[in-house]
């Protein structure tokens, strides 16, 4: 690995990390986690006892780790906070533009030599009124691009982001506001339990009819079976999504040999107007540059006993 330069000795190890797979920690000082890895309580006090030290995300989001318990048992813990929000911010306006103007439908015609145009209608993007949950790093630079685009830009966060403000025209509301008005709503919160299923029957209700709505953050923001029957309905038009609440045992694996038990994503499939893919927003090459230059530089940190800025 570039980043390390032979620095520190890394073993590499098949599978997720689970309850079963934690013993083959032992004797290490670290260990690396990415977003479907199981840190939660159990886990941690496990790692403890094997002898780890030091656990080191490659992700921003931290939820999947019980860092408080760590901290108790003398552990450190740090994370990659901002490995490239333009990664994850163009990944979600990719999801908007290819599902109004319908890009996956239209290429699989092509490959079938049918180059008819019916039931491809998209619409301008200028004008339109988006509203992005959560403006962090990701959701500024997403609401940054939409501006380029010509769209009314609506914002909901618990701090309204002042740089965001200063560069483009932006509002900020209510929730419920943000909801009623925008015709295509992303979502770049982090989760939380204030945030969990923020997405779910009740606000839904307050949106526009034939919605469109994007997730590129968290899967439990968002209620699927409740999104699911508002693509029912007619309510939620369109459905793009890089996150799922229930990844961990689908997502970053082949599976096309298996038959699918996720009735959920099984149900999902079955929709002409909802986009999937599997957390793959994150997915550049300037971006993992980033996560493995920062981890190497947070284990150097834990290494040398120095304070570490990304550490929780």
């Amino acid at each position: 690995m570039k980043a390390n330069q032979e620095r520190h000795e890394l073993f590499f190890v098949d599978g997720s990390l689970s309850l079963y797979t934690s013993p083959l920690a032992k004797g290490f000082d670290a260990v690396s986690v990415f977003v479907n890895d199981d840190a939660s309580t159990h886990i941690v006090e496990e790692l403890n006892k094997l002898g780890v030290k030091n656990i080191v995300l490659r992700s921003a989001g931290y939820n999947h780790v019980d860092y408080k318990r760590a901290k108790e048992l003398g552990m450190r813990v740090a994370r990659v906070p901002a490995y490239s929000p333009y990664a994850v911010a163009e990944h979600a306006v990719t999801l908007m533009l290819s599902l109004n103007r319908n890009i996956i439908r239209a290429h699989n015609r092509v490959m079938d030599l049918n180059f008819s145009l019916d039931g491809l209608t998209g619409f301008d993007m200028k004008d339109k009124t988006v509203g992005i949950i959560g403006t962090g790093k990701i959701g500024s630079v997403a609401a940054g691009i939409l501006n380029g685009f010509g769209c009314r830009i609506l914002a909901y966060d618990l701090y309204e982001n002042e740089e965001l403000k200063s560069r483009i025209n932006v509002t900020y509301t209510s929730l419920e506001t943000l909801c009623t008005e925008s015709d295509i709503i992303s979502l770049h919160c982090p989760l939380n339990e204030a945030t969990k299923y923020l997405i779910n029957e009740s606000s839904i209700k307050w949106m526009k009819n034939n919605v469109m709505l994007i997730n590129t953050s968290r899967g439990e923001l968002v209620k699927t079976q409740d999104v699911i029957e508002a693509l029912k309905n007619g309510k939620i038009g369109y459905f793009g999504m890089d996150v799922y609440e229930e990844e961990e045992q689908l997502f970053f694996s082949d599976h096309s040999e298996e038959i699918l038990q996720d009735e959920v994503i099984a149900r999902l499939l079955t929709f002409r107007n909802v986009l999937i893919t599997g957390h793959q927003a994150f997915l550049t090459k300037e971006a993992l540059e980033n996560i493995a230059a920062t981890t190497i530089n947070n284990l150097n940190c834990f290494e040398e006993k120095k304070p570490c800025p990304t550490e929780l």
